[in-house]
Protein backbone atom coordinates (compact mmCIF):
# COMPACT_ATOMS: atom_id res chain seq x y z
CA UNK A 1 0.00 0.00 0.00
CA UNK A 2 3.01 2.31 -0.02
CA UNK A 3 1.84 4.74 -2.74
CA UNK A 4 -1.85 4.39 -2.04
CA UNK A 5 -3.89 6.61 0.24
CA UNK A 6 -7.55 6.90 1.15
CA UNK A 7 -9.46 9.64 -0.60
CA UNK A 8 -13.11 10.59 -1.03
CA UNK A 9 -14.48 10.68 -4.55
CA UNK A 10 -15.64 14.13 -5.57
CA UNK A 11 -18.28 15.05 -8.20
CA UNK A 12 -16.89 14.58 -11.68
CA UNK A 13 -14.18 12.15 -10.56
CA UNK A 14 -13.60 9.61 -13.33
CA UNK A 15 -12.83 6.99 -10.67
CA UNK A 16 -16.57 6.48 -10.08
CA UNK A 17 -16.60 4.19 -13.12
CA UNK A 18 -13.72 1.99 -11.92
CA UNK A 19 -15.15 2.02 -8.39
CA UNK A 20 -18.49 0.72 -9.65
CA UNK A 21 -16.67 -1.94 -11.68
CA UNK A 22 -14.69 -2.99 -8.59
CA UNK A 23 -17.83 -3.25 -6.46
CA UNK A 24 -19.69 -5.29 -9.06
CA UNK A 25 -16.77 -7.65 -9.70
CA UNK A 26 -16.09 -8.09 -5.97
CA UNK A 27 -19.71 -8.96 -5.25
CA UNK A 28 -20.20 -11.20 -8.32
CA UNK A 29 -19.32 -14.41 -6.44
CA UNK A 30 -22.38 -13.87 -4.22
CA UNK A 31 -24.83 -14.47 -7.08
CA UNK A 32 -26.58 -17.71 -6.27
CA UNK A 33 -24.86 -17.89 -2.86
CA UNK A 34 -26.83 -15.32 -0.88
CA UNK A 35 -30.59 -15.03 -0.66
CA UNK A 36 -32.03 -12.49 -1.26
CA UNK A 37 -29.69 -11.31 -4.01
CA UNK A 38 -27.33 -8.41 -3.32
CA UNK A 39 -28.51 -4.87 -4.01
CA UNK A 40 -25.24 -4.48 -5.93
CA UNK A 41 -27.04 -6.06 -8.88
CA UNK A 42 -29.14 -2.86 -9.09
CA UNK A 43 -26.29 -0.42 -8.38
CA UNK A 44 -25.73 2.12 -11.14
CA UNK A 45 -23.23 4.89 -11.69
CA UNK A 46 -25.94 7.44 -10.92
CA UNK A 47 -26.80 5.71 -7.63
CA UNK A 48 -23.14 5.50 -6.61
CA UNK A 49 -22.67 9.21 -7.27
CA UNK A 50 -25.78 9.92 -5.19
CA UNK A 51 -24.29 7.87 -2.33
CA UNK A 52 -21.23 10.14 -2.45
CA UNK A 53 -23.49 13.18 -2.10
CA UNK A 54 -25.30 11.74 0.94
CA UNK A 55 -22.13 10.40 2.58
CA UNK A 56 -18.74 9.53 1.18
CA UNK A 57 -17.37 7.02 -1.27
CA UNK A 58 -13.84 6.38 -0.03
CA UNK A 59 -11.31 4.71 -2.30
CA UNK A 60 -7.70 3.63 -2.27
CA UNK A 61 -5.48 3.74 -5.33
CA UNK A 62 -5.31 4.98 -8.88
CA UNK A 63 -6.66 2.83 -10.35
CA UNK A 64 -9.04 2.03 -7.49
CA UNK A 65 -8.07 -1.12 -5.58
CA UNK A 66 -10.48 -0.79 -2.64
CA UNK A 67 -13.56 1.17 -1.65
CA UNK A 68 -16.30 1.68 0.91
CA UNK A 69 -19.51 3.68 0.89
CA UNK A 70 -19.94 5.52 4.22
CA UNK A 71 -23.46 6.79 4.94
CA UNK A 72 -24.45 8.74 8.05
CA UNK A 73 -27.35 7.28 10.04
CA UNK A 74 -28.91 8.85 13.12
CA UNK A 75 -26.93 6.61 15.47
CA UNK A 76 -23.88 5.51 13.46
CA UNK A 77 -21.85 5.75 10.28
CA UNK A 78 -23.02 2.90 8.06
CA UNK A 79 -20.41 1.15 5.91
CA UNK A 80 -21.51 -0.63 2.77
CA UNK A 81 -20.24 -1.82 -0.59
CA UNK A 82 -16.81 -2.66 0.84
CA UNK A 83 -14.77 -4.04 -2.05
CA UNK A 84 -11.11 -4.95 -2.52
CA UNK A 85 -9.25 -6.02 -5.64
CA UNK A 86 -8.38 -9.72 -5.14
CA UNK A 87 -4.66 -9.02 -5.59
CA UNK A 88 -4.76 -6.63 -2.60
CA UNK A 89 -6.60 -8.79 -0.08
CA UNK A 90 -4.69 -9.24 3.15
CA UNK A 91 -2.63 -6.09 2.53
CA UNK A 92 -4.37 -3.85 5.08
CA UNK A 93 -6.53 -1.88 2.67
CA UNK A 94 -9.80 -2.61 4.48
CA UNK A 95 -8.18 -1.57 7.76
CA UNK A 96 -7.09 1.71 6.14
CA UNK A 97 -10.62 2.34 4.87
CA UNK A 98 -12.11 1.56 8.30
CA UNK A 99 -9.65 3.91 10.00
CA UNK A 100 -10.65 6.74 7.65
CA UNK A 101 -14.31 5.96 8.31
CA UNK A 102 -13.63 6.25 12.05
CA UNK A 103 -12.29 9.78 11.52
CA UNK A 104 -15.32 10.69 9.39
CA UNK A 105 -17.72 9.24 11.98
CA UNK A 106 -16.09 11.17 14.82
CA UNK A 107 -16.26 14.37 12.76
CA UNK A 108 -20.00 13.74 12.42
CA UNK A 109 -20.39 13.10 16.17
CA UNK A 110 -21.18 9.41 15.73
CA UNK A 111 -20.11 6.93 18.39
CA UNK A 112 -19.89 3.80 16.25
CA UNK A 113 -19.47 2.32 12.80
CA UNK A 114 -22.12 -0.11 11.60
CA UNK A 115 -22.30 -2.64 8.80
CA UNK A 116 -24.27 -5.69 7.79
CA UNK A 117 -22.95 -9.06 6.72
CA UNK A 118 -25.01 -11.68 4.93
CA UNK A 119 -25.44 -14.79 7.04
CA UNK A 120 -23.88 -16.97 4.33
CA UNK A 121 -20.64 -14.93 4.32
CA UNK A 122 -19.03 -16.35 7.46
CA UNK A 123 -15.53 -15.33 6.37
CA UNK A 124 -16.59 -11.69 6.08
CA UNK A 125 -17.95 -11.79 9.63
CA UNK A 126 -14.58 -13.12 10.82
CA UNK A 127 -12.69 -10.33 9.01
CA UNK A 128 -14.84 -7.62 10.57
CA UNK A 129 -14.58 -9.22 14.01
CA UNK A 130 -10.78 -8.99 13.71
CA UNK A 131 -11.20 -5.30 12.85
CA UNK A 132 -13.08 -4.66 16.11
CA UNK A 133 -16.69 -5.09 15.04
CA UNK A 134 -19.13 -7.01 17.26
CA UNK A 135 -22.40 -8.62 16.31
CA UNK A 136 -25.34 -6.66 17.69
CA UNK A 137 -28.32 -8.31 15.99
CA UNK A 138 -29.62 -10.99 13.70
CA UNK A 139 -31.84 -9.54 11.00
CA UNK A 140 -34.02 -10.68 8.13
CA UNK A 141 -34.96 -9.02 4.89
CA UNK A 142 -38.65 -8.20 4.26
CA UNK A 143 -40.55 -11.28 3.16
CA UNK A 144 -38.13 -13.73 4.81
CA UNK A 145 -38.82 -15.70 7.99
CA UNK A 146 -35.20 -16.58 8.69
CA UNK A 147 -32.04 -14.67 9.51
CA UNK A 148 -30.52 -13.33 6.29
CA UNK A 149 -27.91 -10.95 7.71
CA UNK A 150 -26.25 -9.80 10.88
CA UNK A 151 -25.62 -6.25 11.99
CA UNK A 152 -22.19 -5.50 13.42
CA UNK A 153 -20.93 -2.35 15.12
CA UNK A 154 -17.55 -0.99 16.07
CA UNK A 155 -17.61 1.41 19.02
CA UNK A 156 -15.43 4.49 18.58
CA UNK A 157 -13.14 5.78 21.31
Amino acid sequence: MSNNFVRALEPGDDAFVTTLDLIKSSFAFMAGLIDPPSSVERLTLKKLKRMAEVGRVLVIGKPVIACVVATPLSHALYLGKIAVDPSMRGQGVVRALIEECEVFAKDLGKNCLELQVRIELVQNEKVFTKLGFVKVSDDCHPGYNRVTEITMQKPLR
